[in-house]
């Protein structure tokens, strides 16, 4: 009874934050997540649960997916294509792990993703903003 409360209340303020967030945060939050989801597939890995390991395993390349399908080719360029094959190849090596139950190829993806987190959480506030206000204008 507990666990469920505690897994409805994290649902509802996963939304409010989901709400409240510029596209900039979603896809922090998305790389966070998957990450987590790495996590957890590790830990599953290890204590041979692997009904645990494939539902944490395919959420993070769920995810990684929809990070792929997210990308702007107009707007990144060669960056974009660059990003676009470093996902595909995230979601094959999971795809890996995930035969293999092999916890160091999840911790390659996962490293992978947090460089690239690191690199979107870098991005100054105001970079950030002039990005948003230029695509809302192009948007109306």
């Amino acid at each position: 009874m507990y666990n469920a409360k505690v897994k409805n209340y994290q649902k509802e303020a996963l939304k409010t934050r989901v709400a409240g967030a510029d596209r900039f945060e979603i896809i922090q939050m998305l790389m966070s997540g998957a990450i987590e989801k790495m996590v957890f597939a590790k830990v599953a890995i290890e204590k041979k649960n692997l009904e645990a390991k494939s539902e944490h395993l395919s959420k993070a390349s769920a995810i990684i997916d929809g990070l792929r399908g997210c990308l702007d080719f107009d707007a990144g360029g060669e960056v974009t294509e660059n990003l676009y094959a470093l996902y595909s190849y995230m979601i094959e090596r999971l795809l890996d792990a995930s035969i293999k139950n092999d916890v160091e190829i999840v911790d390659e993806v996962s490293g992978l993703l947090k460089e690239i987190k690191s690199a979107w959480d870098a991005i100054p506030f105001d970079v950030r903003q002039a990005t948003l206000n230029a695509s809302d204008t192009h948007a109306g």
